[in-house]
Order: C-alpha cells, then structure tokens, then sequence
C-alpha cells in the first residue's frame, strides 16, 4: 500500500468517490457521522476500516483519528470531503445559518488538520487535500453563506501551504463545480420545492451553470484528489483545483 489515506465524510458523495479511486492502493480510514454508508464503502476496498465520528465533535474525530492510526500507522494523506449546504437570500441568513455551516466546512476542516499535521511535519511527509467548492472562487445568489464557508476554508488551506512549504508536506484544495451527488440532490430538492420546476428542469438548471451543460462526476473530482496526493503533484501546493466544466476560469 502506498500509505494510509483518511477521508472524512467518506461514506457518501465526493468522499466515497475519492474512497474508491484511492482505496486500492492506499490503507484507508472512512469517518462520518452515519456507520452504515461507511461501512458499505469500506466493504468494497481491499484495506479499509469506518469509524463513526461527526467533524463537529472534537472528541469524537480526535477518538477516531486515534484508532485509525491504531489500526492503519500513521496518516499520510487526509482528504476532507464532509461538507454541508444551506441556502436563503442574505436578507433572511440567520447568523445561526451561518455558524451551523461554518462548524462543518472550515471548523471541521481544521479540526481534523490539526490531528494528523504534527505527524506529517515530524516525518516530513504529507498530503492533505480539502474539498472545497466553485463557491470557494465565485459567489451564488441565494448561497451567501455558503460560499462564505467555501472561500474560508480556502483560505485556510492557502495560508497552511505557506507554512508547510519546506517540510515536506503540501495543501491543496479540489473545487468541484455542481456534481452528481446527494448534495445536489438536496439542491434540486429545493429548486423544485421552491419554483414549481420539474426535477429535470431543475437538474438541467444546475448543469446549465457549466459551459459543458452536465454535472460533474464524483470520479472526475476523485481523480483530481489522486493527482494531488501522488508523487506528480509534490511542487503543488497551496491551489484550487477547478473541476467544473469551465465554469470558473
């Protein structure tokens, strides 16, 4: 194996996606709040393991981080892909909106950095690569908040690669555009609720926001994580990688 990958929100989504794109090569540990998504997605790996743990409790993720390591060495690479969405006009963005997002998409990104970086910067090695967002590049109407947490957490990884740069250790952000995932899913969900729209009128609007007309597939953003963390991208560093159609150039 080719080192130990830890990948929150790993059982659903961008996460399970870069689970199965790294999984046949790396020992990986798949967190998230729900075991038996994780557990499904552990099953299909050669060696993988879950551990139930929410971002947002610190106690919870530092446990888990704990007996991964315990059950895999030390972590070589950590993709944080759990994420939350939300949206309403800024007029109604209740701060209580805002704090909930936040919690998951930078506190919990930071949270779980925080865990593993020590080790990586004692052996000189390591890999961590956030899934961010095109709302970390761009705004959305109707996503204030979220694109506040997308451009955050981007920032954080930008300012980590400026720290980490001469040890050996590199940070980088994925920044999918809308892609075929249960959170966009949840985003048609509440295109039909709110307009009327058909799902397909509501699909198709989201994919409209690409030059490409369609959505991303989990598998493009996966293999973008697979070049980041591989030994082609070891003088990337502190980049947002757009994997979106061409709608953010």
């Amino acid at each position: 194996m080719d080192g130990h990958v830890l990948i929150t929100g790993g059982g659903t989504g961008l996460g399970r996606a870069v689970a199965a794109t790294l999984g046949p090569t790396y020992c990986t540990s798949l967190l998230g709040r729900r075991l038996g998504p994780l557990e499904a997605a552990a099953g299909d790996l050669p060696s993988a393991a879950a551990f139930a743990a929410d971002v947002t409790d610190a106690t919870a993720l530092a446990a888990a981080v704990k007996a991964a390591e315990a059950r895999f060495g030390p972590v070589t690479v950590l993709v944080a892909a759990a994420g939350a969405s939300d949206t309403a006009p800024i007029v109604k963005t209740e701060p209580e909106l805002l704090a909930r997002l936040f919690e998951v998409n930078v506190a919990g990104v930071l949270a779980a950095i925080r865990l593993v970086l020590p080790g990586m910067l004692e052996r000189r090695f390591g890999r961590i690569v956030a899934i961010a967002s095109t709302a970390a590049l761009k705004g959305y109407a109707y996503a204030g908040a979220y694109a506040a947490t997308k451009h955050a957490v981007l920032g954080l990884i930008r300012s980590l690669a400026l720290e980490t740069a001469k040890t050996g250790v590199t940070a980088n952000a994925v920044c999918p555009g809308f892609a075929d995932t249960e959170m966009t899913a949840t985003s048609v969900a509440r295109i039909m609720a709110k307009t009327g729209r058909s799902e397909a009128d509501a699909r198709a609007a989201l994919a409209a926001t690409s030059p490409m007309g369609r959505l991303v597939a989990p598998e493009e953003v996966a293999d973008a994580v697979r070049w980041l963390v591989g030994p082609g991208a070891a003088a990337v560093t502190g980049q947002a990688i757009v994997v979106a159609g061409g709608e953010v150039m």
